[in-house]
């Protein structure tokens, strides 16, 4: 076993290293340019998220399919993800950060456009889409487009299902000293009432449960900075002087160097919003939207807040206590964001408590749709109970053992996922690029797309 862990401890470390980091941020640049800047429609796409596309065809509202995202991409990674890019790369990394989301918005919109356009109609009468079929439909992949979807259904058990079913266990724990196949039971009993009504029911908790723990969450650092009042500007100025200039930051991260900041913090924003992953359009997929750009530019916004505002907000709190309790220990992310958070008089901990479990409960949610979708494609529509009962069964499993080579299995399989749905954007930003300057820039926004 150990043996095994080594080999995938190694292999994710390859996968995730600056090969990668180079391809996921390359891709958000290049289609940033050759879309022609379509963060500049942030407004429009928030506006369009909160509209119901009436008569369009689809499974879920385009909200619905946005907070089911949101619920699969707005996890740990935001919270103690962020704190650790700092702990590693020093204050500098939260710009990286930033920058990631920023232009990791065209590469969401991309793909949220390409799930649209090469949608299908299943045998079930619902809805399908996502890397697999643009690889498929518009490539002529399959071969690529099944192996996409092993590594999503695979990565579905890692990182969407046992790791997070494991943090909630060990959290519930710690704070509450409950046991953990108690927890386990819990979740297990919670995640069932919701996936086996399938998407819908999937998007109708996600609708409520990831605005309502977001702006919980926000609320939080909110109150944070606001403790941290005199700190706040000279935080920002450290983050943005340190991201070129490490040693700026003093104290601990004086051995810091520019490669570390960007690398930590452009690793944790890529990991973080999934842009470029292929995961968040396989829900896009499913939204009820008359034609591909509408849903595409909600599909951007998810980055926007996840990345931006989210991911921004943690590092300003993080950066920010640093400065304003010299004593605060940023060895790891962990222990940082405790302490962070702990400022906040009596609701501290708790807060951060309910944060982290309801972040990774929505990301159990979320992730059950991408795999259930990924196994549909390789089997047909045919397995979708068996895949849920399966996955309820691993969640069980993920609350009461050691998860050490599970999160390295995961981190592989996500990498891996990545790969086919680069080579589907970059192939195929020529129809992205047509379809945005009909739709977007031609002023055509409101039409509704050809059927094919």
């Amino acid at each position: 076993m150990d043996t095994i862990n080594d080999f995938f401890s190694l292999l994710s470390s390859l996968l995730w290293g600056w090969p990668m980091i180079v391809l996921l941020l390359g891709t958000h640049v290049f289609l940033t340019l050759r879309l022609g800047i379509p963060q500049r429609k942030l407004l429009t796409g928030i506006r369009l998220s909160v509209q119901k596309d009436k008569d369009a065809p689809g499974d879920v509202s385009q909200f619905g399919a946005l907070a089911t995202a949101l619920a699969a991409t707005i996890g740990t990674g935001n919270i103690v993800g962020v704190a650790t890019a700092v702990a590693l790369g020093g204050p500098g990394a939260v710009l990286w950060c930033w920058l990631t989301g920023i232009f990791g918005m065209a590469t969401k919109y991309a793909e949220g456009l390409l799930a649209v356009k090469y949608r299908v109609r299943g045998e079930d009468g619902r809805t399908y889409g996502g890397p697999m079929y643009a690889l498929e439909r518009g490539l002529g992949m399959k071969w690529l487009a099944l192996l996409f979807a092993v590594f999503t259904a695979l990565a579905s058990f890692g990182i969407g299902c046992t790791v997070q079913a494991n943090s909630i266990a060990l959290l519930a724990n710690e704070t509450f000293g409950v046991p953990t196949w108690v927890v386990g039971l819990f979740v297990c009993v919670l995640t069932a009432l919701v996936i086996m009504g399938g998407v819908r029911a999937i998007a109708r908790v996600c609708t409520v449960l990831v605005p309502f723990m977001a702006a919980l969450y926000v609320l939080g650092c909110v109150v944070i900075l606001v403790l941290n009042g005199e700190y706040v500007w000279p935080a920002l100025q450290l983050i943005v002087t340190s991201a070129f200039n490490p040693s700026a930051a003093g104290g601990g991260f004086v051995g810091a160097t520019v490669m570390m900041a960007a690398r930590y913090g452009i690793a944790r924003g890529l990991f973080s919003n999934e842009s470029g992953m292929g995961s968040a359009p396989i829900v896009a997929a499913a939204a009820k939207t008359r034609n591909p750009v509408r849903q595409a530019l909600v599909s951007s916004t998810g980055t926007f807040w996840d990345t931006v505002v989210i991911c921004a907000l943690t590092g300003m709190v993080l950066v920010s206590s640093i400065l304003a309790y010299p004593d605060i220990s940023y060895a790891d992310g962990a222990t940082l964001t405790k302490m962070a958070f702990s400022k906040i008089p009596y609701v501290g901990a708790p807060l951060l408590a309910f944060g982290i479990l309801t972040f990774a409960f929505s990301t159990i949610l979320g992730w059950s749709y991408y795999g259930e979708s990924a196994v549909n494609y390789i089997e047909h529509q045919r397995h979708n109970r068996f895949y849920r009962i399966l996955y309820i069964v691993a969640l069980f499993f993920g609350s009461i053992i050691s998860l050490d080579i599970i999160w390295n299995i995961a981190d592989c399989m996500n990498a891996l996922m990545a790969i086919p749905n680069l080579v589907a954007l970059l192939l195929l930003s020529g129809v992205a690029a047509r379809e945005t300057k009909k739709y977007l820039w031609g002023g055509r926004l409101d039409e509704d797309m050809p059927e094919e």
